[in-house]
């Protein structure tokens, strides 16, 4: 392919593949590049210089950087419902038909409207929301507030649901190492070479670092050739693992306090998996979340280079040093034609070496130094570029794209020079966040004017330019010391260390963070638009301190989290407070220390996979019956069995409830948590988490049992059945099953490890039946046979047995949560769906009735008895008329703070039942509870409703409710207020909770 149409792509070098094009849109507008550019290089090779506009001015900006740490190239990606705002164009690896557009505009990158107001930036100084919007006080929620929101962001979210998946992974190693650029590779190979187990992971698409974008070598062959082959090395071990496009985002805890004392810790990553593609193939995610578990982990992530503050350093065509040789050397891509450089470093010499060699005329090397090194000089001489020794960039010129500059020399004389991009350097800070996240404090060095890491996580050793080790030969060295040391800690030996010769380098710096003398806007956060005035009015106002700037400004708090300008920002406080950059410090950083999507923190769990759909066993068999479903916590219950000619769902309901009470009714319980208990304690065990005594109960005997949690509020109700002497089957409600697991593993585990006793959930491995009704004994004989007696002599109320039925293992339990004569009988949930079958089957001839959950629920309103509706974690067993099952004779969780006077008051809402003196008005649960003639106010609410329902047996509508003072108004009529549903009030009796079969006659038949 011609590369005419790339108008700024050197025709040879680079690390390109030439003979891959790729064709991809800006703005609505084709380009084409090759293989191996990011949209950055391959923006610029087509002469693209202007890539966005800034959030609060709308300046026009174009690429700063060559890395993740860009803040100004931020475009949206992708269209549709894979649209990505903010992606950054540095780090964008381009592929055939990618589409980007650019942020922050309208209507066009070339017109914006909201460059407008630049022209009023006097006004948006920092903080000026917080002492513009302040009168008159009506306007914040009706003008103030929405035109901030509508201002507020860069990109734009797709606002459809994500159609890629993500995943989670995790990775365990001897050593970690973080960076494949010299010292990392070192590490690496280090490590490996010893017989440790390594991850690599490197954040980029190609492993080298900045080798890739310098002109270097290593035991006298280019640098490159020497990643290649340390590279195949470390391929060929069976225990390295090469991480690519990974970024290392956060450095935790260890997995437990020993660990963390041992040296071990865990890293978080995300790997960007298909992130370089249209979309993911099939089966494939977008990105991997990596939760890393590293013995030992070296930090060899490199340092940022800084820029330096003068009038107009934002136009496009002024970008960082470094990031200009990238382009020049790793994507053949020239900056520029006209091109000047301005540095205090002697490393920002390099840009203009490889700038002339590359065929650009580099006009001038502005150091703002009086006598840079002479060997320097010398070299510079052969670029045919004329040295200002001493000067500084007061003013860079142009809008679209930078036209040029002003520089003034040590006697204050001005010189314009016509440029069309510039490379500045301000020296370089070690990226030390990860060295950071659990608390350790960076110290400032003197030697390179940055902050380097001081006193270290355990277990984390820094190598090379994170340390500020900034010379490719102290890299190398560093990095396989690191390397080694990490594997000999963990007992790995090898032979005498690595050694690679590099060249000598000039690595002096002198800190130069502001131009003083310039007159335009001279800009330390890119992103937000803060600038040195910003600065100076924190100081005037009092926000002296580096975290007070931060966020008094919004410095930093960008996607690039200020890693090129929040020094520069610092070191112009220290002079404007006459405190050193020392004792003013950094602020803290926190993880993820690189922006994450949110999509690879769910991982697969969204949508159906972040709740996924339970059916039970006999799913199969309700459907078949007709049943309409609902959920019930993680499962799908069948609500009720609709039959034709019914009008609705309560004519449904009210044949179901009917059926049971007066023949026989069969209920899929299954979802009813399970918790298998065994072990020599375990009736103990039993006795310390309910609060009533378990350790009495006779071997085949069910026992009803309540919870409480720590504080003495209710946690859940069930039954537990005692099987064998150390065998019991705790029973719960089926939304706290996870809960009450919790809470007696808690109690296992840490209150009382010296009991034997061990715990299982068990709820998916047990198919569980009820059947209840007058006729309930009747079936179940006809359904067992001889396989089990259940008269009630010899099989009476709160019986349990195990047995076999038809050679499967079986499990029948005299319990009722209906109030009628009862049974649940389990089986192995693989024989689940055969044995609702065989029961429906035994049970025809005597009209057995599916049942369903709002059958269930009428009928244990009819009862009194609770769900999740009472036990809501605000209530006590006073307050539901247990307290006789709080047993005087031990101990229990809860029982000294259930005993405090606010849990004991005699006002506090208890249970009670509610009948309206209209049986037909309808009652509803959440309304409210109010004495007669008081109006519907806050102070005048005794309670509410928590559980409602038609009784068809009583044929009216009854209710229970937390009444305040309840037991003692029994008889009283009081009224029901719901402002939000019906609006009108219905006057109601208070009555015991226990409506139907108030004396238990027919649990007992």
């Amino acid at each position: 392919m011609s590369e005419a149409a790339q108008p700024k792509r050197i025709s040879r070098g680079g690390m390109i593949d030439r003979a891959r094009a790729l064709s991809f849109r800006f703005d609505d507008r084709d380009y084409t590049g090759y293989a191996g550019d990011t949209l950055a290089s391959a923006l610029l090779a087509n002469g693209i210089r202007r890539v966005g506009r800034s959030f609060k001015y709308h300046r026009s900006r174009g690429v700063l950087t060559a890395g993740p740490e860009e803040p100004n190239a931020l475009v949206e990606l992708r269209t549709g419902d894979r649209r990505e705002p903010n992606t950054r164009a540095t780090v964008t690896e381009l592929f055939a038909g990618l589409e980007a557009r650019s942020q922050n505009r309208w209507p066009s990158l070339a017109l914006d409207l909201g460059a407008v107001s630049s022209c009023f930036s006097p006004l948006f100084v920092a903080g000026f929301y917080y002492k513009t919007f302040m009168w008159p006080k009506s306007f914040w929620e009706k003008l103030y507030e929405p035109a901030i929101r509508r201002a507020a962001g860069l990109g734009r979210a797709s606002g459809q649901p994500d159609p890629d998946g993500y995943e989670k992974s995790f990775g365990f190693c001897d050593v970690l190492v973080i960076g494949a650029g010299p010292a990392g590779l070192a590490a690496a190979l280090a490590a490996a070479r010893r017989g440790a187990r390594v991850v690599l992971c490197e954040e980029d698409f190609l492993l080298g670092g900045r080798l890739n974008a310098e002109r270097c070598s290593i035991d006298g062959s280019d640098a490159v050739d020497w990643v290649r082959r340390v590279e195949a090395e470390l391929a060929s071990f069976a225990d390295v693992r090469i991480l690519r496009r990974t970024s290392v985002f956060g450095l935790y805890d260890g997995t437990a306090g020993s660990h963390s004392a041992s040296g071990t810790r865990t890293f978080g990553a995300v790997e960007r998996v298909s992130d370089h593609l249209q979309q993911p193939p099939q089966f494939q995610p977008r990105q991997r979340l990596w939760k890393i578990v590293a013995r030992r982990a070296v930090l060899a992530a490199g340092a940022v280079e800084r820029t330096i503050a003068f009038g107009g350093n934002d136009r496009p065509g002024i970008m960082l040093a470094s990031a200009v040789r990238s382009y020049v050397n790793r994507f053949a891509v020239l900056p520029g034609r006209r091109v000047a450089v301005f540095t205090s470093t002697d490393d920002g010499w390099k840009a203009a070496f490889d700038l002339s060699e590359a065929g650009a005329s580099v006009e001038a090397l502005i150091d703002a130094r009086g006598e840079p090194p002479a060997s320097l000089i010398e070299q510079l001489r052969a670029t045919g570029a004329r040295l200002y020794a001493g000067s500084r960039v007061v003013e860079g010129h142009g809008s679209a794209g930078l036209s040029g500059v002003t520089i003034m020399d040590s006697q204050a004389r001005r010189t314009r020079l016509r440029v069309d991009a510039l490379a500045v350097s301000g020296g370089w800070n070690p990226n030390l966040a990860l060295a950071t996240h659990t608390g350790s404090k960076p110290r400032w060095s003197e030697r390179i004017h940055a902050f380097v890491p001081d006193v270290l996580p355990g277990g984390l050793a820094v190598a090379g330019a994170a340390r500020g080790a900034l010379t490719l030969r102290e890299a190398l060295s560093e990095g396989a010391e690191a390397g080694a040391a990490a594997a000999e800690q963990l007992g790995f030996s090898g032979a005498a260390g690595e050694q690679w010769r590099a060249d000598e380098e000039a690595s002096e710096v002198a800190p130069l963070w502001f131009v003083g003398e310039s007159r335009g806007k001279a800009f330390v956060d890119f992103q937000h638009d803060v600038t040195h005035e910003d600065v100076a009015l924190a100081a005037r106002e009092g926000f002296r301190s580096v975290e007070h700037l931060k966020r008094y400004t919004t410095l930093g708090m960008a996607t690039d989290q200020g890693r090129t300008s929040a020094l520069n920002a610092h070191a112009i406080m220290s002079a404007l407070t006459g405190r050193s950059i020392a004792e003013l410090g950094t602020p803290g950083a926190r993880p993820p220390c690189t922006p994450v999507a949110i999509g690879a923190f769910a991982g697969p769990h969204r949508g159906r996979h972040f709740r996924p759909t339970r059916r039970t066993a006999g799913h199969g068999w309700a459907q078949e019956q007709g049943a309409t479903f609902i959920e019930a916590g993680d499962w799908l219950r069948a609500q009720w069995f609709a039959q034709p000619g019914e009008s609705d769902w309560q004519a449904t309901v009210d044949r179901e409830v009917k059926a049971v009470r007066t023949r026989v009714g069969l209920c899929d319980v299954s979802t009813l948590g399970k918790v298998d208990i065994q072990g020599r304690d375990a009736a103990k065990f039993l006795d310390r988490v309910y609060s009533n005594v378990f350790s009495t109960l006779p071997v085949g005997k069910v026992r009803y049992g309540l919870m409480l949690r720590e504080d003495g509020f209710v946690l859940d109700d069930g039954t537990s059945a005692h099987l064998s002497p150390d065998h019991y089957v705790m029973s719960t409600t089926t939304a706290n099953a996870q809960r009450v697991l919790q809470h007696l593993e808690h109690a296992r585990q840490l209150l009382w490890p010296d009991l034997d006793v061990r715990l299982a959930s068990v709820t998916e491995q047990w198919a569980q039946y009820a059947i209840a009704g007058p006729e309930s004994r009747r079936l179940l004989e006809q359904a067992l046979g001889d396989a089990l007696s259940v008269s009630n002599q010899a099989f009476p109320y709160l019986a349990c047995a195990e047995f076999r039925w038809q050679g499967v293992p079986a499990r029948l339990f005299r319990i009722s949560f209906s109030g009628e004569l009862a049974y649940e009988l389990a089986v192995p949930a693989q024989y689940g769906d055969a044995a609702v079958r065989a029961i429906a089957a035994a049970g025809a001839s005597l009209g057995v009735v599916p049942y369903g959950l709002e059958s269930l629920n009428v009928m244990r309103i009819e009862k009194g008895h609770l769900t999740g509706n009472e036990l809501n974690g605000t209530t006590t067993a006073a307050d539901l008329g247990m307290g006789r099952l709080m047993s005087t004779r031990k101990d229990f969780i809860g029982r000294v703070l259930a005993q405090r006077p606010g849990l004991t008051d005699p006002r506090r809402p208890a249970l009670v039942g509610v009948r309206p003196i209209d049986p037909y008005s309808p009652v509803r649960s959440g309304a409210h509870f109010l004495s007669m003639g008081e109006p519907p106010t806050l102070e005048n609410d005794q309670g509410y409703v928590t559980s409602a329902a038609f009784s068809p047996m009583l044929n009216s509508w009854i209710a229970l409710g937390l009444l305040s003072r309840g037991r003692e108004r029994l008889g009283e009529r009081i009224r029901i207020h719901d402002p939000v549903r019906s609006g009108t009030d219905v006057e109601v009796e208070v009555v015991a909770p226990v409506f139907f079969d108030p004396a238990g006659e027919r649990l007992v038949t």
